[in-house]
């Protein structure tokens, strides 16, 4: 380990953000004043390594009381945790939210991806770059998916601060908000100047259109359940799947869940019974849960939703996980664009756990788990389960090769058994309801109800819940699918379009399959003849070449070559279309073959399907 530290000196804002994560410096190699009794000796070894996984949490909280992070409090934050400064600045500028440059206190977020640019988030984007210049204290930053496409166009506004509403973990202090939606010029520019003054967002019902619906499994308590109110909570159903889980028995609960068909909803559709057996079999331990809730898909935001509208669901599913695999502490690794979440999420963890349902013995079942939140700071790539897991640890979100798989060897290098929010919550109507009445919901093959995020061309955008089996055309009914219908994108940027005359495609994952397309993780996009398409195939690319981690050459190179043809045929400056869309057919198939994880491996579906399916260059 090389420790080579720079002459540049924290602020005193940066440094009381540091201690007030980590605790004031012990000796003068972390920082505090210099004495001639601890220059003998250097915090090092496991202890060092035992805390690297504060890495991620320090950048935050460094970034959230500054704005950006300098070199002065990167070094300070090193020196406290015995990180090499040039391993930080790599995980620093891995993140998007992160800056390593000056910039002012408040970041304006404009979300021009997929659903937004449809609605017009480019003119926002110029009106609100017109009207916010140097002077005014903010700037204005162009992002991907923000996971408020219900809302297009969306921005979310962040204000660093000590004397900010609305802490976060690590000592700083931010403001943020999701300006309610579909944003205007005058609302956003109001926002970004005064944070604190910004309107409340809309409750998380009015991104459910079914709501409220007592009949819904998913969905049933968003709009009807107080979400900050834990009794209110339990009033309604709450935590009878716990006790039930305790009286079956960890490998009961495990049966169930194997006996339901639940197949995992994040987009691979692994069979979660078979991926808690793995891991609760394992004989090393500690055994670990973590619960993904960074989804970065654009056109997906029901983890959001849930987490927002229904808040104790996911600390009881997150508690039967672990009591299901032996795990006795659970990570929540939450999307770092979902403040609201953020505090929803921080409120129930802290009620359940002074209420007995988290902490050394849960519902005096002798039974010990515990749920630590971890915020993502803006990396498509750390919804990868393993990038995740590096992410968590302090590294940069970079895929690891498999095997050995997490239920082997994952986060830490111990058994981890990795779910995303909406995995987690299917498990308490398994519960209840038992394996086979949840085994009779849906297909034989794809079990249980579904959400799905509909956005795009619809008159009444959001989340909608349906058994698996219901078709693409009864979904879109629901959401109002507008006249002048063109494509559908299903599965987000990683999935693949089709045609209008499509849509008696059964919404299940053997379906979508043989219709020669992907259910992904649930989002349903359409677009009018109004949205051009080689604009937003341009889009997809762009997206896939900014959110590559780089690791490996099929993805780091492709997507830019990708991106560049695609450039090439939209502007018209290639001389022979048929050419490039033949080098993207090659490049396609190499990144498919050849990258590391599923991000290269599925940068090329939706642009092949909207050349073979849609006729897009024609």
């Amino acid at each position: 380990m090389d420790l080579r530290f720079g002459d540049s000196k924290p602020t005193d804002e940066e440094r009381a953000a540091v201690d007030a994560l980590l605790g004031p410096p012990e000796s003068s190699w972390e920082g505090a004043d210099r004495s001639d009794a601890d220059l003998r000796w250097a915090r090092g070894g496991r202890a060092a390594r035992d805390r690297r996984d504060l890495l991620l949490p320090g950048l935050h909280a460094l970034n959230d009381r500054v704005g950006w992070i300098s070199e002065g409090g990167l070094d300070y934050l090193c020196r406290r945790l015995t990180v090499p400064p040039s391993e930080a600045y790599g995980v620093a500028t891995f993140y998007s939210m992160f800056s390593v440059r000056p910039r002012p206190a408040t970041v304006l977020h404009v979300c021009t991806d997929l659903a937004c640019a449809a609605a017009g988030a480019p003119r926002l984007c110029e009106a609100a770059e017109a009207r916010l210049g140097p002077e005014s204290g903010v700037t204005v930053e162009r992002s991907p998916c923000l996971g408020l496409c219900e809302r297009a166009p969306a921005a979310l506004v962040v204000r660093a601060g000590e004397d900010a509403a609305g802490a976060t973990a690590g000592g700083g202090v931010t403001r943020a908000a999701a300006v309610s939606a579909p944003a205007a010029p005058d609302a956003v520019v109001r926002a970004a100047l005064a944070p604190e003054n910004a309107p409340e967002e809309p409750p998380a019902a009015l991104a459910v259109p079914q709501a409220p619906d007592p009949g819904l499994l998913l969905l049933g308590r968003v709009g009807t359940v107080d979400p900050a109110d834990l009794d209110d909570y339990r009033a309604h159903g709450g935590y009878t799947a716990l006790r039930r889980a305790f009286a079956l028995g960890p490998a009961g609960v495990i049966r169930e869940v194997t006996d339901s068909g639940l197949l995992g909803r994040g987009g691979a559709a692994f069979p979660t019974g078979r991926k808690w057996q793995a891991t609760a079999s394992q004989p090393d331990h500690p055994h670990y849960l973590v619960c993904n809730a960074d989804e970065s898909e654009p056109g997906t935001f029901k983890d959001r939703v849930l987490m927002e509208g229904d808040p104790y669901a996911l600390v009881e599913a997150m508690t039967i996980a672990a009591y299901a695999t032996g795990a006795r502490h659970g990570y929540l690794y939450l999307r770092g664009e979902y403040p609201r979440a953020l505090v929803r999420m921080e409120h129930a963890i802290a009620q359940a756990r002074a209420r007995g349902l988290l902490g050394d013995d849960v519902l005096g079942q002798g039974f010990s788990f515990d749920i630590e939140i971890r915020r993502g700071a803006g990396a498509y790539i750390c919804g990868e389960e393993t990038a995740l897991f590096n992410s968590i640890e302090g590294f940069r979100g970079e895929p690891r090769s498999k095997p050995p798989f997490p239920v082997e060897k994952g986060l830490f290098g111990k058994p981890t058994v990795a779910n995303n929010v909406e995995t987690l919550v299917n498990v308490l109507p398994v519960l209840t309801l038992g394996a086979q009445a949840y085994a009779a919901i849906g297909t034989g093959a794809s079990t249980g109800p579904k959400l799905f995020c509909v956005s795009g061309s619809v008159d009444r955008p959001g989340i909608y819940e349906l058994p698996f089996g219901a078709t693409l055309g009864e979904l879109l009914t629901l959401a109002g699918v507008r006249d002048g219908l063109r494509a559908v994108l299903l599965g987000g940027a990683a999935g693949g379009f089709v045609r209008p005359d499509e849509l008696d495609i059964p919404l299940t994952l053997e379906g979508t399959r043989e219709a020669g397309t992907t259910l992904g993780s649930g989002v349903v996009m359409a677009f009018d003849d109004t949205v051009p398409l080689p604009r937003l195939l341009l889009r997809i690319a762009e997206f896939f070449r900014d959110e590559s981690c780089g690791q490996c050459v099929p993805c780091r190179v492709g997507t830019v070559r990708q991106e560049e043809a695609l450039h090439r045929i939209a502007e018209r400056t290639g001389a022979d279309a048929a050419a490039d869309i033949t080098l993207l057919r090659e490049v396609g198939r190499a990144m498919r073959d050849a990258s590391i994880c599923g991000l290269g491996q599925t940068a090329w579906n939706a642009v092949e399907s909207a050349i073979d399916r849609l006729g897009a260059y024609e």
